[in-house]
């Protein structure tokens, strides 16, 4: 009599992913897009805001610095940036390159400036500080986009930004 073995049926190898696993990579995934959608991304005012912070401060900087030189320094904006400049004994406008007035670019994306005497629609290309700290009031615009920021002049020498 023969006999018959019985075999086991054979186990095929599991080829892709289990149900569990695509259910923890897909959590994962999830997880990993809200954290992205929901960090805080850093928004045009606000940028906007520390650039005309820092311009108020380097302005009264300016100030103090042409009260100590004797000498008229100008800010100016232009060129995707601005610039300070010093008038020589000759009478001739030359760029400041003494750190903090060397040339800089914006550190957002300004969109547009102006400068403007406070309480007239008069225009300015540039704002000159001289050997006294009492000046007329200026007021300087930045815009960003729908964002618009006002660094004022005080008249004696501070800067606030609006």
């Amino acid at each position: 009599m023969q006999r018959r073995t019985m075999h086991a049926p054979h186990r095929r190898s599991a080829t892709g992913f289990t149900l569990l696993e695509m259910l923890v990579v897909l959590l994962i995934v999830g997880l990993l897009t809200a954290v992205v959608a929901l960090a805080p991304s850093r928004n045009r005012r606000s940028d906007l805001a520390e650039e005309a912070q820092r311009l108020a401060t380097l302005l009264e900087s300016a100030g103090d610095e042409a009260q100590v030189r004797s000498s008229e320094i100008a800010w100016e904006p232009g060129g995707g940036g601005y610039r300070f400049y010093l008038r020589d004994d000759g009478g001739k406008w030359r760029p400041l390159q003494d750190e903090p007035f060397q040339g800089r670019h914006w550190g957002t994306d300004v969109t547009a400036v102006s400068i403007r005497y406070s309480g007239s629609g008069k225009s300015l290309s540039r704002i000159v500080f001289g050997e006294e700290s009492i000046a007329p009031q200026v007021t300087i615009t930045l815009s960003s986009g729908t964002a618009h920021l006002n660094v004022v002049s005080t008249g004696i020498g501070n800067f606030v930004v609006r």
